[in-house]
């Protein structure tokens, strides 16, 4: 089958005109999803995109697969539904900051928690876009907008803290003009069987600009840039990374000063989150010791695997015609006569 699709990124370009903002971040993210796609040798007809309110949810009318533009904060509710009915699709659920984590924050943790088969791809530019520059779940504490004028009260969300809360599967980090990293990351999400959370620093160059220049700029990214492998010492620039004498999580240290055995090795497969958890809050306000990469990659039984083995041994266990199914289903237990 692979060899009959013969895909190319150009098939997942849809014929409708492209409406973000000249220099969006998010026209790099759709080059590398479209780029991508094809490398899944999946039919197009079983991929579908799903998306909430937001400058990002724009994005399944530019994919040529099936999608849905639906409600603000529901899209992991949609696809969650779909999921469970449809385990042959590869349901990729696009969203932003404020979609996600403000009033969808509820189901994004929920489909995480529960595992279910979707891979949510948040795009986080620390600001409402669409409605043009409200601080955002994301927005830094005292963060000047129009809607805080005298600087945001609010601490932000961590959002791979978050996610890791909810114990999802898979976990990572990339940049929106990183391609290569971009696609990697996306390569090993697609691949994860269950719930896989990225998150993309997507740059806002209207209301947001700059947010994540440190991570970018040739000057500064070495030093503040933690590219996570597995299965390697995590190192960068002149630093790395260690578990701290008698205290907890993990610290960064001047790598001269470390003995090498102490630095750690990152390994994405560890069960217990806490090892992620601890790489999530290495960052600091102005995003120094910030790692990219997948920082969790676990497996367990997904929502749609229990539900539709849950419905196959309730088939099993009953005897008769559909009817005859059904009549005991109401005559079973209590019922009332009315």
């Amino acid at each position: 089958m692979a060899e009959l699709l013969k895909l190319t990124a150009k098939d997942f370009k849809s014929d409708q005109e492209v409406r973000w903002c000249p220099g969006c971040g998010d026209y790099a993210i759709l080059a590398a999803v479209q780029g991508f796609m094809p490398e899944l040798n999946i039919p197009r007809e079983r991929i579908v995109f799903i998306s909430g309110i937001g400058c990002s949810s724009r994005f399944p009318y530019y994919m040529n697969t099936y999608g849905m533009h639906s409600i603000h904060g529901r899209a992991p509710a949609i696809a969650t539904g779909l999921a469970a009915t449809r385990p042959d699709l590869s349901i990729w659920v696009v969203t932003g900051d404020g979609d996600a984590l403000s009033i969808g924050g509820n189901h994004l943790i929920h489909a995480l928690r529960r595992n279910v088969n979707v891979k949510i791809l948040l795009f986080n530019n620390r600001i409402y876009g669409l409605t043009k520059g409200q601080y955002s779940p994301t927005s830094e504490l005292g963060k000047i907008t129009k809607s805080t004028p005298v600087g945001s009260a609010d601490a932000p969300f961590n959002p791979l803290s978050l996610a890791l809360g909810a114990e999802a599967g898979f976990v990572a980090r990339t940049i929106d003009s990183d391609r290569k990293h971009l696609q990697s990351v996306l390569r090993a999400a697609a691949a994860h069987r269950g719930s896989a959370f990225v998150e993309i620093y997507q740059n806002c160059n209207i209301f947001n600009d700059g947010a994540f220049e440190t991570l970018k700029d040739a000057g500064t990214r070495d030093e503040y840039l933690i590219r996570l492998e597995h299965g390697q010492p995590i190192t960068f620039g002149d630093s790395c990374v260690v578990h701290p004498p008698g205290g907890f999580g993990l610290s960064v240290r001047p790598a001269a000063s470390v003995d090498p055995s102490d630095i750690v090795v990152h390994d994405q497969t560890v069960a217990d989150p806490a090892y992620a958890f601890a790489l999530s809050r290495l960052p600091g306000l102005d995003l120094r010791n910030t790692p990219i990469g997948v920082f969790r990659a676990v497996t367990r039984p997904t929502y749609d695997e229990v539900l539709q083995r849950q419905v196959a041994d309730a088939r099993a266990a009953a005897a008769g015609t559909p009817e005859e199914q059904l009549t005991g289903l109401l005559h079973a237990g209590d019922t009332w006569t009315i």
